[in-house]
C-alpha cells in the first residue's frame, strides 16, 4: 500500500489542523475548499468572487497533488442558496467547456456554513 502524502497549498488553510488534501497512490481527496482568495488568504466578497476563488483553489490543490483539472473525477459543492447556481455554473463551464469531458458534480443546499461563506466544495481526483 502506498504511503499517504499530505498536500499543503500556499494561501490555503483550515481553522483546524487538517491539510488541503491527501493523496494515496493515484487517489487525491480534498478537505473543504471555499472562496478564500489565494493571494490574500481572506474570504472573497460575494458569490461570484467566491466561486472564482474556489475554482482557483481547486486548481492549486490539484497542482500541489501533481495533477490538473483533467484528472478531477468528482466535485461536491455546498451552496448557501442552491437556487443561485449561475456563478458556480459559469466557473464550471470555464474549467470544463467540453460537455463530453467533465467530471461528476453534486450541488447541495448547505445546512450551515461558517460566517460569510457562500459556497464550498470538496474534490476527488485520480492522478496517475
Amino acid at each position: 500500500m502506498p504511503r499517504r502524502q499530505t498536500i499543503q497549498v500556499a494561501g490555503f488553510s483550515h481553522a483546524n489542523p487538517i491539510p488541503a488534501a491527501a493523496r494515496v497512490g493515484p487517489l487525491l481527496m480534498s478537505g473543504l475548499i471555499n472562496g478564500t482568495d489565494p493571494a490574500t488568504g481572506s474570504l472573497a466578497e460575494g458569490l461570484e468572487a467566491q466561486c472564482a476563488c474556489m475554482f482557483q483553489q481547486v486548481r492549486n490543490v490539484l497542482a500541489a497533488g501533481g495533477g490538473g483539472p483533467h484528472q478531477l473525477v468528482r466535485m461536491t459543492v455546498w451552496l448557501k442558496d442552491r437556487a443561485q447556481r449561475g456563478p458556480l455554473n459559469a466557473q464550471w463551464l470555464a474549467m470544463f467547456p467540453d460537455a463530453d469531458d467533465r467530471p461528476a458534480r453534486l450541488s447541495l443546499q448547505a445546512g450551515e456554513l461558517s460566517a460569510g461563506i457562500l459556497v464550498q466544495c470538496e474534490i476527488t481526483a485520480w492522478i496517475e
